[in-house]
């Protein structure tokens, strides 16, 4: 009897979707009370409208394609697709924003390949990458450290109704990596730029509690078996890698190794990003290239690209290379030679 060499043999996973998912939320659950605790009530009203969103667009598709709603959204899919977007933008940005992104993000990012388990690209950062290019001007106003506490009504007034308290000013301010950027491009050295206030201990005042909320989630995420460690491992590996050249080679230049782990949305993207099922590399070895791919472009990007994150970018990119990467990391088929 001959087998395929192009298929190997697959073991049925004894989770089902459902299963799968939940544990990622509650994962999150420790960054959204960070969040909470640090910057108020905004990050509360973003999860509830991007989940309202998902869950009504989810049901209105499955409506259309004569589906089961219930079973639809039962897999808790959507909600993730909504809860990790609108982790990734402005807390306080405006409610037409994450309703958009959320719908681009399943319609575009999902449905459009024909639903779950088919999509090439991660939906999340689909709408993400979509919002960011389409309104950049509220997706970069990003809560200062040291804003000042504002109310449920202030809250509610400025994300509905775009009302500004008095001090809207001191809300906002560039993040870390902003700062960095911009002022790397007007020669001043890194030891000056981070004895601005904007800097903590990490990377960024409060922000830097949040991606450690984000590590501790997804750690005890792969030791629950729910993500495989070697897509987080080599993603930030590789990072640290890169980061200690450049840092070894200009350190006035160059940020340490230990703040591109903490800045920005590098925890949150190694584990909750990269680690889509659906999108990222199947096999052992596929995900170690995976995640090391996403780790170069990251750094990449960070360092000489025109964004100061570049997380979604590096993810989209990859989910690219992860056909190529599946065919030449799939395991022999069993019985076939080596």
């Amino acid at each position: 009897m001959k087998f395929s060499t192009t298929v190997a043999p697959h073991l049925t996973s004894p989770h089902t979707v459902a299963q799968q998912m939940l544990p990622v939320l509650w994962a999150l659950f420790p960054a959204i009370l960070m969040s909470l605790l640090c910057f108020g009530v905004g990050i509360l009203i973003q999860l509830s409208l991007a989940s309202l969103t998902a869950l009504l667009a989810e049901a209105s598709v499955f409506t259309l394609r004569k589906r089961s709603i219930k079973q639809g959204l039962g897999d808790f899919s959507a909600v993730i697709t909504a809860v990790l977007l609108a982790l990734s933008i402005p807390l306080l940005a405006p409610w037409w924003l994450i309703v958009i992104g959320t719908l681009f993000a399943l319609g575009v990012g999902k449905h459009v390949y024909g639903g779950l388990g088919y999509n090439l690209f991660n939906p999340a950062m689909v709408g993400y990458v979509f919002l960011l290019i389409s309104f950049p001007q509220p997706m970069t106003a990003w809560l200062a450290f040291d804003a000042p506490a504002l109310s449920l009504s202030e809250t509610w007034q400025l994300i509905f109704f775009e009302q500004p308290p008095a001090h809207f000013d001191a809300l906002s301010r560039a993040t870390p990596l902003d700062v960095i950027k911009t002022q790397l491009r007007l020669s001043q050295p890194l030891s000056q730029i981070q004895l601005q206030p904007v800097f903590g201990w990490l990377a960024g005042k409060s922000y830097q509690w949040v991606a450690l909320a984000y590590l501790g989630g997804g750690v005890w995420l792969m030791k629950q078996k729910i993500i495989a460690w070697q897509i987080p491992t080599a993603l930030l590996g590789s990072l640290v890698f890169f980061a200690t050249l450049g840092f070894i080679y200009d350190s006035e230049q160059f940020s340490s190794p230990l703040f591109h782990l903490i800045a920005g949305s590098t925890l949150f993207g190694a584990f909750f990003i990269a680690t889509d099922p659906v999108t990222a590399a199947t096999s052992s070895r596929g995900r170690l290239f995976y995640g090391g791919l996403i780790g170069v472009l990251l750094y990449c990007i960070r360092t000489w690209g025109g964004y100061p994150d570049g997380m979604a970018f590096a993810v989209l990119l990859a989910n690219l290379a992860v056909p190529l990467i599946d065919y030449y990391s799939k395991p022999p088929v069993y019985g076939q030679p080596t």
